[in-house]
């Protein structure tokens, strides 16, 4: 069926196979190129990507993770997150729309404490919550 006014728009009949089975709308009514960034966002999810924290701290890894997740509960009111799993060198923490912080604070090999925190979401919050440790170097981003 063809509407008219809508960019794309194409008869069902003559309109191709979609390729990409999984997505809930179809591809071939994008004017855009199908790439993968077009197709999760078609798909309806914002296209990004994780971003890593690392960095090493002067207290011990335990420590480390109770702040982390005192400082998710209470510091971040507008997109706060709790935890979801936890062990001795991580905690993941899960907002409230779904959003998920996942830490490691563990002791390297010359007893030091390395903290690494990865994202989609969170990247201002975790700026702030590596100002709120006893950095002993630079916060690495990857």
């Amino acid at each position: 069926m063809v509407r008219p006014g809508f960019a794309g728009s194409r008869p069902c009949a003559t309109q191709p196979a979609c390729r990409f089975t999984k997505a809930p709308v179809c591809h071939n009514d994008n004017p855009r190129p199908a790439t993968v960034a077009n197709r999760v966002k078609f798909a309806g999810v914002i296209f990004a990507h994780t971003v890593t924290h690392t960095t090493s701290v002067a207290l011990p890894p335990a420590e480390v993770l109770e702040r982390a997740k005192r400082f998710f509960a209470e510091r971040v009111p507008q997109a706060a997150a709790y935890v979801e799993k936890e062990g001795p060198q991580f905690a993941v923490l899960r907002g409230q729309g779904g959003e998920e912080v996942a830490i490691r604070a563990w002791a390297d090999g010359a007893g030091k404490t390395r903290v690494r925190a990865s994202t989609l979401f969170f990247d201002q919050a975790l700026d702030r919550f590596f100002s709120t440790l006893p950095l002993e170097s630079g916060v690495e981003v990857a």
